[in-house]
């Protein structure tokens, strides 16, 4: 048996900059951080009993005799890949729900794939496991996304990254200092709203409409050399959550459904609270709300919106990794 931990994602500015509608054109541009909430994968060699079949779980089950047969996109496609098609069970679990924003869907690839070389006995970096989740989801399957989640997924930790007309990558880490990291990670908060969508649908409105958008979208790529100012000197850390302010205000403008009533309605309860700034991660539609919050006035911001459920959270420094090879692999 081998199991994966791959940890689900931050982003805090540039979404929108890594879709290739954009960084075909100009270069794409994220600031992002792993953290410590996980899509699990096992994998395990299945019993002689079912007959060379594949077992699959998941939100669904599935028996099937080929690869051909699977009906889940994302493990149909990674099987195909690696090379391993029969004779496996393959199942998952997760810390967080899907659809909630937090890049759950590049996450689970990701995890598929580290697990399903390490069943192989294969050694694979993070940048193949980044580069082989893209082309499954972008190019295979052509599902309407960016880049960064898989590659957030790969690497882990606090990460500059930028997306290249060439379809290169860059992924740097963000160095700052310790204190900088722990007060940044003291003053976010993030709130499940309790609504979950399809991320697919609204990025493939702005995919659609991004030529039109092109001015808002370099403005909220520029928000990433302001944010990296802010971290890299750790100083006037309060500037951190005007500047997600900024970028929500941006991210708002591109697509209609990227925010509701009931969101807007509890940004501004938190704002009204105390928080300097936020956003909604990840498309839009519904997921999670982060703010940011000084620490004197995180209990007012928790009572202003206290029908939400918190979700208590840290940076993760490492990327995917398998946690547990048993000796019969």
């Amino acid at each position: 048996m081998i199991i994966t931990r791959t940890p689900l994602r931050i982003s805090f500015c540039g979404g929108g900059t890594d879709l290739p509608s954009f960084y075909q054109f100009e270069q794409g541009e994220v600031v992002s951080t792993a953290l410590n909430k996980y899509v699990y994968i096992t994998i395990n060699r299945l019993s002689p009993y079912f007959e060379n079949r594949i077992l699959l779980k998941y939100s669904e089950t599935e028996l099937v005799d080929s690869v051909e047969e699977i009906r889940h996109p994302i493990i149909r496609e990674a099987m195909k890949l690696t090379g391993v098609v029969d004779s496996v069970e393959i199942a998952s679990m997760a810390d967080i729900p899907a659809g909630t924003g937090l890049g759950s869907s590049s996450t689970y690839a990701v995890g598929l794939l580290h697990a399903l070389h390490a069943y192989k006995g294969e050694y694979v970096s993070a940048a193949q496991l980044a580069e082989e989740a893209c082309e499954i989801e972008l190019n295979r399957l052509k599902d309407p996304i960016g880049k960064q989640d898989q590659y957030i997924a790969a690497y882990g930790g606090l990460r500059h990254i930028r997306f290249n007309a060439d379809e290169s990558v860059f992924v740097d880490p963000i160095i700052c200092a310790a204190s900088t990291r722990e007060a940044l990670q003291n003053n976010l908060m993030i709130f499940y709203t309790g609504v979950t969508r399809s991320a697919k649908d609204i990025l493939r409105v702005q995919n659609d409409t991004t030529s039109s958008k092109m001015e808002v979208l370099v403005k909220m790529k520029a928000l990433c050399g302001n944010i990296l100012d802010v971290v890299r000197e750790g100083k006037s850390l309060n500037r951190f959550g005007e500047i997600l302010h900024e970028g929500w205000l941006y991210k708002r403008s591109l697509v209609d459904r990227i925010s509701s009533d009931s969101i807007d309605g509890y940004y501004e309860r938190a704002r009204e609270a105390g928080a300097i700034g936020g956003k909604l991660l990840g498309a839009g539609g519904g997921g999670f709300l982060l703010f940011y919050v000084e620490p004197q006035n995180q209990g007012r911001v928790r009572h202003a919106l206290r029908e939400l459920q918190e979700l208590p959270f840290r940076f993760e420094p490492q990327g995917s990794k398998v946690i547990y090879v048993s000796d019969d692999v």
